[in-house]
């Protein structure tokens, strides 16, 4: 047993003195924050850039194919692998870079990290109650198992054959959606399925008149009913890093005593976040109970797939709308009273058989994920403490399919 401190080079992103949020630009060179991390590729959404002249100036913060990029305020067992693609990249002051050595292998360091049991280690050395903080020196206090190298790289072999299918899942359920999106779009946006004028016979209103509107609820103080088993709890951090339409997990539990002061929706339910990051449409996959940070629609003219491409459509201008001064808030009634186009039952019911079948790929794609995601978290530390032996495994075919990395 060593520590990582022993095997990799750890480094703390540029501080506000060296880089200011006023030196982003609208193009140029990635700079990586910790809302970007989570995954074994870096998240693109809302990625920031600096000038090229800054990534020279900043040039010892610059990325390398097989740096571990780690979060370290707040979320601090987030991280992500840098691939060639991302070489020369930056990251921000609230992030690590761990750079391995020789001595122990790239893949292997990052899924070690990414175990859950690191994580738990790295939220426990963590400093601070509200904003948790890890730095350098307690980073490198994380212990690192002696495998031979040989042994390190059939894991992370192994590993990366999971999360090749599991990106091709994301992918395809990315297009999935934006097919989706776009017929909804052309149709009740643009009505280019009616040469650009929305047909006579159809209805302008607002949600209200034809969708139940209400708010969840939360027992209180909370605190006394959150508990390791009961009913599940939907809360804005179990969806906030899901791309797909649906919900499949939710990490925390209510007591059972909690039910009469919530709303416990069932499986086909949907739900829109309308706090700390409003405007969120999901399909629920499993019951769960809600707190007043979200909304939902226990009767409706119309299906979850066709609300849920309406919100998408819409969700800036929801933003927009909420209110206020640390958290935005969709309140109930700016939702009520948001304009809608209420087209006739045979147009809904078209569109509804057209996209049924591609958010019912959605939630199969989403499901082979998490069956995925499960094994992979599984068989890690088997493959490392030996109970599988990977020297039986034959990996010509699996190097074959990473070629491209």
């Amino acid at each position: 047993m060593t520590l990582l401190a022993e095997v990799a080079d750890i480094q703390t992103g540029p501080f506000g003195s060296q880089l200011h949020k006023k030196d982003y630009v609208a193009s140029g060179r990635p700079i990586v924050t910790v809302e970007h991390l989570g995954k074994r590729a870096f998240t693109r959404q809302n990625l920031p850039f600096v000038s090229e002249f800054d990534a020279e100036r900043l040039k010892k913060y610059q990325m390398k194919h097989g740096d571990v990029i780690f979060s370290r305020v707040g979320s601090v067992d987030r991280c992500s692998y840098a691939e060639k693609r991302n070489e020369g990249w930056l990251f921000s002051g609230r992030c690590l870079r761990i750079r391995p050595k020789k001595s122990i292998d790239p893949e292997f360091l990052y899924y070690y990290l990414s175990s859950k049991a690191i994580k738990g280690f790295v939220r426990n050395i963590a400093v601070g109650a509200t904003m948790p903080s890890i730095n350098t020196t307690l980073m490198g206090e994380i212990p690192i198992p002696a495998i031979s190298l040989d042994r390190q790289r059939a894991i992370a072999c192994i590993m990366s054959s999971l999360d090749i299918k599991l990106q091709a899942n994301a992918k395809l359920n990315g297009y999935l959606a934006e097919l989706a999106q776009t017929i909804y779009n052309d149709w009740f946006r643009d009505f280019g399925h009616w040469g650009g004028q929305m047909p006579s016979h159809w209805e302008t209103g607002v949600l209200g008149d034809y969708v139940t509107v209400k708010r969840g609820g939360s027992p209180r103080p909370i605190q006394e009913y959150l508990s390791d088993e009961g009913l599940r709890w939907l809360k804005i951090a179990d969806v906030s890093g899901i791309s797909g339409p649906y919900i499949l997990e939710i990490k925390e539990h209510i007591k059972e005593e909690g039910l009469r002061k919530t709303v416990h929706l069932e499986p086909g339910s949907l739900v829109l976040s309308n706090s700390a990051t409003p405007g969120i449409p999901k399909i629920l996959s499993i019951d769960t109970c809600i707190h007043d940070g979200w909304l939902y629609f226990p009767q409706s003219q119309f299906t979850n797939e066709w609300l849920y491409c309406y919100f998408l459509n819409v969700r800036q201008e929801l933003v927009r709308m909420a209110n206020g001064s640390v958290f935005q808030n969709l309140k109930t009634d700016i939702v009520k009273n948001f304009e809608v186009i209420r087209p006739d039952d045979e147009t809904l019911a078209s569109f509804q058989e057209m996209v049924a079948p591609l958010f019912n790929l959605m939630e199969s794609c989403q499901k082979e994920n998490k069956q995925l995601a499960d094994l992979r978290d599984t068989l890690l530390p088997k493959l490392m403490s030996g109970e599988i032996d990977v020297s039986k495994v034959d990996l010509t075919q699996l190097n074959s399919h990473l070629t491209e990395r």
